[in-house]
């Protein structure tokens, strides 16, 4: 082994229910995925082909930590997702085989600074400082995947102080699982440990210190966070 000048930064682990924990490699987002979201961020929906942006590792949060409200911004939003973890190396797959490439699913919370998100959009600038940040992937307790069976049916819902702020099932993503995978892995090489946050529905808005956030898919894990 290669000798460092200084130790490296230790992967951020995922807790898995019933299995081991799972090392978080890349985080894929989907960018409006939801024609309800497209539509209140003041954008037509596109069919051409999704989008993405990504997150590093190290902006992991585990559900159930505080989370401290970032520096430089003024409007800190919350945004509900479907988290799909990848559990094998994947590259150009089919839209049939690729849910063969999924470990399971989690709850998860991408935050985002939507002032500096905003001021990057206006000159046409990448988003890395509203969304790749300390703490911007919250990410629950993940479940592994029980067969290809679809979980479109699931409903997804984001609380905030027990006040309900978004919702919506999985089914009305505007890009299904298959069809994301299949294309991310067009674009990448997909590897165990991949994870993919696969967008918001309507209803994102401003978190300010002391609140409470709760998200549940299904069954699975909730997310779970106050903003500190």
């Amino acid at each position: 082994m290669t000798d460092t000048i200084f130790p490296p930064r230790p992967t951020p682990v995922i807790p898995v229910q019933g299995d081991a924990g799972f090392p978080v490699g890349r985080i894929f987002c989907v960018g409006r995925n939801y024609a309800d979201h497209a539509a209140e961020m003041g954008h037509e929906v596109d069919r051409e082909a999704p989008f993405y942006f990504t997150k590093s590792a190290q902006a992991v949060l585990l559900s159930g930590q505080d989370m401290p409200y970032p520096p430089r911004t003024a409007d800190l939003h919350h945004e509900m997702e479907l988290v799909v973890a990848i559990g094998r190396t994947a590259k150009d797959v089919a839209q049939a085989d690729a849910m063969d490439v999924v470990y399971g699913y989690g709850c998860g919370l991408d935050m985002t600074r939507r002032d500096l998100q905003a001021a990057a959009k206006a000159k046409r600038r990448p988003w890395d400082t509203g969304k790749d940040f300390d703490n911007s992937a919250i990410i629950a307790a993940l479940t592994p995947k029980a067969s290809n069976a679809s979980i479109d049916d699931l409903a997804m819902k984001l609380d905030v102080n027990g006040v309900t702020r978004q919702q919506a099932k999985l089914s009305d993503m505007i890009w299904s699982i298959r069809e994301i995978i299949a294309d991310l892995s067009s674009l990448y090489t997909l590897h165990a440990g991949d994870l993919i946050m696969t967008g918001t529905p309507a209803g994102v808005g401003p978190v300010v210190k002391g609140d409470v956030l709760h998200g549940t898919i299904g069954d699975f894990a909730p997310v779970e966070t106050t903003i500190i």
